[in-house]
């Protein structure tokens, strides 16, 4: 299969299953806590990401 059309193809599933899960009872009201999650996720893997400084001498 043509890697463009095997794109084309995952895209249209994808949002298939998007607009599925945003329709699902369970899901309703979660985006706001999943965003939530999402970015205190982020910060904390860049906390671990980045080196502490050493400390300046006074």
């Amino acid at each position: 299969m043509h890697p463009d059309i095997h794109l084309a193809l995952h895209h249209a599933r994808a949002a298939e299953l998007r607009a599925e899960a945003d329709a699902h009872p369970i899901t309703e009201g979660r985006q706001d806590l999943r965003t939530r999650v999402g970015w205190t996720l982020v910060e904390v893997g860049l906390k671990l990401a980045t080196r502490p400084r050493p400390a300046a001498a006074h």
